[in-house]
């Protein structure tokens, strides 16, 4: 959906499309029909935005294949959707993060290579009056495993991304950014790291897609992480707004807790630095103080006591980014990964209530987006 900010601009809200992951083109269509174009009918909306997740071989396969990208172009149109991002931050066929995936991070060209098949998907998959795009990819690395010799393969394969994004915009008019997304456990966790990591690289091609959720379990401030990124010059290409779960007491909240660990990667973390990978982990260890768990939560739904969401992290991070006289972003994507792994009495029950769910939250966004300032518009030239 097109939101026109009060300075004119305008920001572009989506949702992403990787619930139930698909593996090849007849599966997105098909995903197109169950979720999207229900979605859009919910809202009731000539235009939906969508966050197309694309696994890395369909990837390749439409970056090689102009025919399959405008085919998919057309099914977009027809349905009335369209896309201006994609995500790349899972790489495994099937998408998400299972526990003990051996994922390409940014010292294996293989990422290097996924990334620019997007931007070359992207380009084409554009409405005809957008002239960029976003692409999200993860953190460069995970953090316990990163050395100097990953640090040197990064830097060679970074400058190589610039020059591959501005390849990309030399052939087609269009112009691809890339967002890192800083996450716990990562080597971009901060506004910090992110500043160190990316000094050298691209600034108008290069910058972060900020995760709300990640960013309230890293415990930082939202509104002085974005304005260290500005003072930086690191554009933050992309907002993800999601809501993190968390607790003051984890010994109460320990039984509860339990019903949301599955097979899926979700960190925790407490105010002091304290860092456990995996859920299932911290509920053995039980490190003291509060915590905070990377798992997206519906925003318009408040999980039972004693947990809570880190909504006020969400608003504090909207309202600096489109709340100002400008807006410091142009893409406003929900999350919607984790629908489907909600403890099972939350759980939609079937694929008509799981779009409910999603419009839902969607006009929950929406209103608080129109809050700071930003109407709805047929016409965004961006």
């Amino acid at each position: 959906m097109r939101l026109r900010h009060r300075s004119g601009r305008f920001v572009h809200l989506s949702h992403g499309t990787n619930v139930r992951p698909a593996r090849d083109l007849p599966s997105v269509v098909d995903q197109l029909d169950t979720y999207a174009s229900a979605i859009r009918a919910r809202l009731g909306v000539d235009t939906l935005g969508v966050s197309l997740w694309l696994p890395p071989t369909l990837a390749a396969a439409l970056a090689a294949d102009g025919r399959a990208r405008t085919r998919l172009r057309s099914e977009l149109d027809a349905r009335g959707l369209e896309v201006r991002s994609l995500s790349g931050v899972p790489f495994a066929e099937g998408g998400g993060e299972v526990i003990g995936e051996d994922a390409p991070d940014w010292s294996d060209p293989a990422r290097l290579e996924y990334t620019l098949d997007l931007a070359r998907v992207l380009v084409d998959l554009l409405p005809d009056d957008a002239v960029r795009g976003a692409v999200t990819t993860l953190g460069l690395g995970r953090r316990d495993s990163w050395g100097q010799a990953q640090q040197q393969s990064a830097d060679r394969i970074l400058g190589r991304l610039s020059a591959g994004l501005a390849e990309v915009a030399w052939h087609t008019g269009r112009a691809v950014r890339v967002g890192f997304r800083p996450e716990p456990g990562f080597l971009l966790d901060s506004a910090a790291s992110c500043v160190a990591a990316l000094a050298k690289t691209d600034r108008d091609r290069v910058g972060v897609c900020l995760d709300t959720a990640d960013l309230a379990c890293t415990w930082q401030d939202p509104v002085a992480t974005i304005d260290e990124l500005g003072r930086a010059g690191i554009s933050v290409i992309r907002v993800q707004v999601a809501a993190a779960l968390e607790t003051a007491n984890p010994v109460v909240a320990a039984d509860t807790l339990r019903r949301y660990v599955d097979d899926h990667r979700h960190p925790v973390t407490t105010p002091d630095g304290g860092y456990a990978d995996h859920l299932s982990e911290a509920l053995r260890d039980l490190p003291a103080g509060a915590w905070r768990i990377r798992y997206h939560m519906p925003l318009h739904l408040d999980p039972a006591p004693p947990l809570a969401a880190t909504t006020s992290v969400c608003h504090a991070a909207l309202m600096r980014l489109v709340g100002g006289a400008l807006p410091e972003t142009e893409h406003v994507d929900v999350a919607i990964e984790t629908w489907g792994l909600l403890p099972p009495d939350q759980r939609p029950a079937g694929d008509s209530a799981l779009a409910d769910g999603i419009a839902a939250e969607l006009t929950h966004v929406g209103r608080e987006l129109s809050g700071l300032g930003l109407v709805p518009s047929a016409d965004a030239r961006a």
